[in-house]
């Protein structure tokens, strides 16, 4: 009979948890013990979610204080010498504990690792750094413990792993030469960490190969069967799961079903279309665990026409060969949607969190076993997936007839790049290596309690408005004071960069405890795109020019752009996102013009998410990359040539969308750029970049504040690459997470090493 299984489950906890213990803990106000205790509940709570859901395969080792990627580095050793020895974090020693956020965060002069998106997503993964003779040891024995631990509670895990071939491709070597080289030295360690699996009780383990969605080299190609015998005979006869997610396997189909595992995991969201090819492929002996709820999006299966689809191949399998699991991991989602009493009663019947996709996963596995009490729940499934689609709050005819009367003029400036320019240097009057932050500054304890406190109706709006205008105000004066040229508002009326424009558009929703972790502890709250969207009214104006009216330095407005507006949106699912993001973009052109016609010089509109919303497969690439810049520039071109418009990009593989950059013909893009140590000067370099760039050079996502060293070095290779002349001088991102006095004293050492920098041109 078809059994039920899951590939992960959001560890943060139902109320972020898990993010308040762990940043009690680097505040010191917290300790190892209290840490452990809290990562135990949770981890209890989630075991038993799915037990009590009949499941037969509970994952372990889904849990991380930080990011499973961090986790496997430091399990197979792989801990860069500048962190001092290797650790194990079964132990929850404070000193293990202290090098594994160091690794993540930094400690004093010890630059963290990198960071960069998890495939396509918004989750952000820490980049094992390798060295070309890199030495790995099965060195942290936590997972080993984890199964241990659910056992003690009655719980039967599947330990998550990494697996070898998708941790060597995420990771980079300190040469730049090919990870997959390091195969034969990571083995061992891998080998080890299986059998330990094994000893602590593990009769199934979970191998994840995402990798094999992907583009694969035939270095990559040819080391998954080397690979996997090895594994196979040290998980000395558990079951094995080789899962792949986040696409279609493709031409990786033969490599990954000739392999010597148990069970495939196949992701049947994002790519339906491959399961009968799949279940044809699939040799006798090869059971299939069929991701059909969607792990990555929070609207409601309809698990009706799942049954028809999946019963076929049931049929031709034979029961005993299929699980039914969420297509992914469910950290990509909210935990539990009743915990979000405030929502709109009709939108709440169309959504689906964690622990509904538990239940999703456990009617459809019952009901395809026969069950007939499960019947009613399909039913109840396709009417409410009815409901949803045939809803008159979904379409706007107004937005239709809007979108089809859209030109190619709209998305141009008029003039080129080259023209624009001298108009905009005469309206701005900047000096050399011009200063500037990206737009966010400190959501203070103090700017919380306020928002808290209107939210609770403790202040009323005047009060809270006197509130944001004072910070303002603030924040406007100490940016003169420290020197900055291009000043921004600050963004104190914004919860998040997304969210603050879900709450203003039609076609959005907004949660109150839709919390999903993007790195660490940072956690997100991602609106909801469920209808056709419209601007009702100005956004940002009030805002942009009350603090512009505060000073005589250029100050910019402040937008997200099309493509991260939906990219860190749970989006609808009833019609291309390329249309989607083209409604947005008209939105936002509205909002630029308005700010424009407010006299603001400058509109920043940023656009990090571009290269994360980049389809994993080459072939798919140019397809994507024509609407999202499309997208963009509609959004941007209404204004005059002398208006500046400036975007934001982070934490990406710039190079690989480096035509797609210059296509969007920004006037000015900054880019993340310190912790990779200004890589991204080549790739620029490489492109001729035309228009003018800012490559961060201190990294805010750290808490030490950068040496005047650091800075004048990164300033100088980015004037080496690229020359003065078009370069600006700004972070690597936003100030909203860091504190004031790390802020100055950054931005000081910023804006000093910009002045030595003009003053050696000048000399």
């Amino acid at each position: 009979m078809p059994i039920s299984g899951n590939l992960g489950f959001p560890r943060i906890g139902r109320d972020r948890e898990l993010k308040w213990e762990v940043e009690r803990y680097w505040q010191g106000v917290s300790d190892a013990t209290r840490l452990a205790d809290l990562a135990a509940t949770l981890r209890a709570t989630h075991w038993r979610l799915q037990a009590d859901r009949g499941f037969e395969r509970i994952p372990s080792n889904d849990f991380s204080l930080y990011d499973q990627v961090l986790d496997t580095s430091v399990t197979l050793g792989a801990v860069p010498p500048r962190f001092g020895d290797r650790f194990d974090l079964a132990t929850w020693d404070a000193d293990a504990l202290d090098g594994y956020f160091a690794m993540a965060r930094g400690a004093h002069d010890v630059p963290a690792l990198e960071m960069t998106k998890w495939f396509d997503t918004n989750y952000h993964y820490l980049v094992p750094e390798l060295a070309p003779d890199q030495e790995f040891a099965y060195s942290s024995r936590q997972d080993a413990a984890m199964v241990r631990e659910a056992s003690a509670l009655g719980v039967a895990t599947r330990p998550v792993v990494i697996g070898p071939i998708t941790f060597l491709r995420l990771a980079k070597r300190t040469d730049e030469g090919d990870t997959i080289e390091l195969l034969d030295a990571v083995l061992p360690a891998y080998e080890a960490w299986l059998s330990d699996l094994v000893t602590a009780g593990a009769t199934a383990i979970q191998l994840d190969e995402p990798a094999l969605v992907l583009d694969l080299s035939e270095a990559e190609k040819a080391a998954y069967p080397r690979a996997y015998e090895r594994l196979r005979a040290a998980a000395r006869g558990a079951e094995v799961m080789l899962a792949t997610y986040f696409g279609g396997l493709r031409d990786n189909l033969s490599l990954a079903v000739g392999l010597p595992v148990d069970v495939l995991h196949v992701d049947l969201v994002r790519d339906p279309e491959q399961l009968d090819a799949v279940v044809a492929a699939a040799p006798e002996g090869l059971a299939l665990s069929l991701g059909v709820v969607d792990g990555r999006n929070i609207w409601r299966a309809d698990l009706t026409a799942l049954h028809r689809r999946l019963a076929p191949a049931v049929a031709h399998l034979g029961a005993d060969r299929v699980q039914i699991a969420p297509s992914c991991s469910l950290l990509h989602v909210p935990v539990d949607v009743t915990r979000d009493t405030g929502l709109d009663a009709e939108l709440a019947t169309w959504l689906s969190f964690a622990v509904q996709r538990l239940d999703e996963v456990s009617v459809l596995t019952r009901a395809l076993n026969g069950d007939a009490d499960a019947q009613a729940a399909l039913a109840d499934s396709a009417m409410a997936v009815a409901a949803h689609h045939a809803s008159p709050r979904v379409l706007r005819p107004e937005v239709q007839d809007r979108l089809a009367h859209v030109t190619a003029e709209w998305g141009s400036r008029g003039l080129p790049y080259a023209e624009r320019a001298p108009l905009q240097h005469e309206r701005l009057g900047l000096p050399l290596l011009p200063t500037t932050t990206i737009g966010s500054f400190p959501q203070t304890a103090d700017v919380r309690r306020h928002r808290a406190s209107f939210r609770r109706g403790e202040v009323d709006a005047a009060e809270y408005r006197a509130g944001l205008q004072a910070a303002t105000r603030a924040c406007v004066r100490k940016q003169e004071e420290l020197g900055l040229d291009v000043l921004a508002h600050g963004e104190f009326e914004r919860t998040d960069m997304v969210e603050f424009f879900g709450e203003k558009l039609d076609g959005f929703t907004t949660t109150s405890h839709g919390w999903v972790q993007s790195y660490g502890s940072r956690c997100v709250k991602p609106p909801v795109i469920f209808g056709d969207i419209v601007r009702r009214e100005p956004m940002t104006i009030d805002w942009a020019s009350y603090a512009a009216g505060l000073t005589d330095r250029p100050l910019k407005g402040m937008l997200t752009g099309p493509v991260t507006i939906l990219q860190w949106s749970f989006v609808r699912s009833d019609q291309p996102e390329s249309v989607t993001t083209r409604q947005i973009a008209l939105a936002l052109r509205d909002e630029v013009t308005d700010l424009e016609a407010a006299g603001l010089p400058i509109v920043q509109v940023d656009e990090p998410a571009l290269r994360e919303g980049l389809p994993l497969r080459r072939a798919d690439w140019d397809a994507y990359l024509a609407w999202a810049t499309d997208a963009f520039r509609i959004a941007v071109s209404g204004v005059r040539p002398d208006t500046q418009i400036h975007t934001h990009m982070c934490y990406a593989e710039f190079g690989d969308v480096m035509d797609a950059i210059i296509a969007l013909d920004a006037d000015v893009i900054s880019m993340e750029a310190s912790r990779s140590g200004m890589q991204l000067l080549d790739e620029l370099s490489a492109a001729q970049y035309p228009n003018e760039v800012g490559p961060g050079v201190w990294d805010i996502h750290s808490p030490r504040v950068p040496t005047a060293e650091e800075v004048d070095r990164l300033l100088g290779a980015a004037i080496a690459a690229l020359g003065a002349a078009k370069l600006w001088v700004n972070p690597d991102c936003g100030l909203k997470t860091r504190g004031w006095p790390e802020v100055e004293a950054s931005i000081e050492t910023m804006v000093a090493a910009a002045e030595r920098a003009r003053d050696a041109r000048a000399g």
